[in-house]
């Protein structure tokens, strides 16, 4: 899955690379990609000869500002990429749009399982109307993280109170982790994905804060991490290497750097999740 780190890389590659360029087509190869917008005509139509102005990140969506104030939202879902490709570079069996620009190539959106949704809103104006998830997203740790006092009092606070691991990977309390930066921050901060959230000490609440802050900034550092079951690419093609950098995940019966004793892992939520068992508690 794309998860936080991910998308932040690919939002940052797109603030260098398009701002300021202006669009000249835009293609759907895949009609349900766009209909929230409506018909693939009208995708199109809100598209071409617009300036690209902007772009920034609300929780996993991409938002592209133009200069008639008009905002493409890219909801990569599962599986979706996004290329910026020469023209005539040959195009990928899975790309689901192509929009083109009056210089320098194209961005594709490449998806394989076609779950990712564009569509074009006039302005800022309906942006809580057409997207009221926004409202209930939780804390963003690249884009806007709470001090170590409010994520202790919200950890704390949660009603029902939750296993921690439910909770990391709750997009209400917290934006875009997944299994993979679940496990990684929990390994961080010495807690097991069990632990309950009203069960945490000053100190247990600290390391928790800072094992989710310093996660997820390493992993934009390393660029995200590209597994085999949930391939990772930038908008150059090139893959990142935070998974060479992974404590826990993945690595069931590796010694864990901590302990030097066996990875363990266990079925939670319907997913392996990795834990070391003499450090995590």
């Amino acid at each position: 899955m794309i998860n936080l780190p991910e998308v932040e890389i690919i939002r940052r590659d797109l603030e260098r690379d398009i701002v300021g360029k202006k669009i000249k087509t835009a293609e759907v190869n895949v009609p349900k990609i766009v209909k929230r917008h409506g018909t693939r005509a009208k995708f199109s139509s809100a598209l071409v000869g617009r300036k690209i102005d902007s772009t920034e990140r609300i929780g996993t969506l991409i938002l592209i500002t133009m200069d008639d104030e008009s905002i493409l939202v890219m909801n990569l879902g599962e599986t979706g990429l996004v290329r910026r490709t020469p023209n005539k570079e040959k195009m990928a069996s899975e790309t689901v749009v192509v929009i083109g620009f009056t210089q320098h190539g194209q961005m594709r959106i490449v998806d394989s399982s076609k779950g990712a949704s564009l569509f074009v809103l006039p302005s800022r104006e309906s942006f809580e109307e057409d997207l009221p998830e926004v409202a209930a997203l939780g804390m963003d740790p690249l884009a806007n993280p709470m001090s170590w006092t409010e994520f202790g009092r919200a950890v704390l606070g949660t009603s029902p109170p939750q296993k921690l691991k439910t909770l990391l990977t709750d997009n209400s309390f917290v934006v875009g982790l997944g299994n993979v930066y679940s496990d990684e921050v929990l390994f961080s901060a010495g807690l097991r994905y069990d632990r309950m959230s009203n069960d945490l000490n000053t100190q247990e609440l600290r390391r928790f804060y800072r094992g989710l802050v310093e996660t997820m900034y390493d992993s934009v550092k390393y660029r995200g991490t590209s597994t085999e079951a949930a391939p990772f690419v930038d908008i150059a093609g090139e893959s990142g290497v935070y998974q060479d950098h992974l404590q826990v995940y993945g690595r069931h019966g590796a010694l864990s750097p901590r302990t030097r004793r066996p990875i363990s892992r266990t079925k939670f939520a319907g997913n392996w999740t990795y834990f070391c068992e003499d450090s995590q508690v």
